[in-house]
């Protein structure tokens, strides 16, 4: 005897039928979404990493301009920045402009430029050594420079000396005007990388 319709439904319920959602509703689940999304966005950005687009050719060759980064926040909250190392900052004459360089003097170091070649005298090295740099434009900054470091501050340079305003224009950078290093470069997609702008 064959079921009737009527036993396979008791047996077999059939699924409610989805009941749209009202404009109001829909309202509100767009709202409830986007207060999420701006409680996850909204620390990323100010605490743990944000975008930077590099502006001119003082990082040339190793920063374009126009390349898209993003930037580390959190790593210098456990460690100091370090030698050679590229870092994002406030300028310290105009706080809302952020510059990217790298640094070639640290705390409480003194500092001796003549042309390209950096020497550097420290608790380790009272004597003083010749920084190893990396790659630079081929440019020869010209005039002699030294520069004795406070105890929290960093001398940063571009990688293309000629054109770069750095530490050698405006003095020396505080550490609590450390923004952060590049994480990424996401742009353009040739020069795809981790950790960009480190010096083999």
């Amino acid at each position: 005897m064959e079921p009737s319709e009527e036993l396979l439904q008791k047996n077999h319920p059939l699924p409610a039928p989805e009941v749209p959602q009202t404009k109001k509703e829909s309202m509100l689940d767009f709202l409830k979404f986007g207060i999420l999304a701006v409680i996850i966005v909204i620390p990323i950005r100010l605490y743990i990493a944000q975008p930077f687009v590099v502006s001119g050719a003082s990082m040339v060759p190793s920063f374009h301009n126009g390349n898209y980064l993003i930037i580390d926040e959190v790593s210098y909250r456990f460690e100091e920045p370090t030698r050679g190392e590229v870092i994002v900052f406030r300028l310290p004459q105009e706080t809302s402009k952020f510059l990217i360089k790298r640094i070639a003097g640290l705390p409480s170091e003194t500092i001796f430029i003549k042309g390209n070649e950096i020497t550097i005298k420290n608790t380790e090295n009272p004597e003083g050594f010749l920084w190893p740099q990396g790659d630079l434009n081929g440019a020869t900054s010209t005039g002699d420079l030294e520069i004795t470091l406070g105890s929290d501050e960093y001398f940063v340079l571009g990688d293309n000396r000629n054109a770069s305003a750095d530490s050698r224009l405006w003095g020396t950078l505080k550490r609590e005007l450390i923004v952060g290093r590049p994480f990424l470069r996401l742009f353009p997609i040739s020069d795809l990388g981790v950790f960009p702008g480190e010096w083999k």
